[in-house]
């Protein structure tokens, strides 16, 4: 069993920055692919950034070249950097891990872009 638990979410400007963090409990974190989703309101969830337990990752094109997704693997932790923030950015942020035959969420972090 695997637990996620998201934080850095906030209130920021747009133009702002914030960075996420994901922070996963049990054992095999680095087996895991990860990922990074969000859900506006009104709207369906979206992947907004992957990377696999080998390290490679893809991006929404809504994100390209003003998120960055990485992780640690010998802290348990995963993390989005966030820049140039906009308003359509805001939504609640769910961090993913999966591996074939499991899928795990954690609780989503809320992330508001507004002036």
């Amino acid at each position: 069993q695997v637990q996620l638990v998201e934080s850095g979410g906030g209130l920021v400007q747009p133009g702002g920055s914030l960075r996420l963090s994901c922070a996963a409990s049990g054992s095999f974190f680095r087996a895991y692919n990860m990922g990074w989703y969000r859900q506006a309101p009104g709207k369906q969830r979206e992947l907004v950034a992957a990377i696999s337990s080998g390290g490679s990752t893809n991006y929404a094109d809504s994100v390209k070249g003003r998120f960055t997704i990485s992780r640690v693997n010998a802290n348990n932790m995963l993390y989005l950097q966030m820049n140039s923030l906009k308003p359509e950015d805001t939504a609640v942020y769910y961090c993913n891990g999966r591996v074939p035959g499991r899928d795990y969420w954690g609780q989503g972090t809320q992330v508001t872009v507004s002036s």
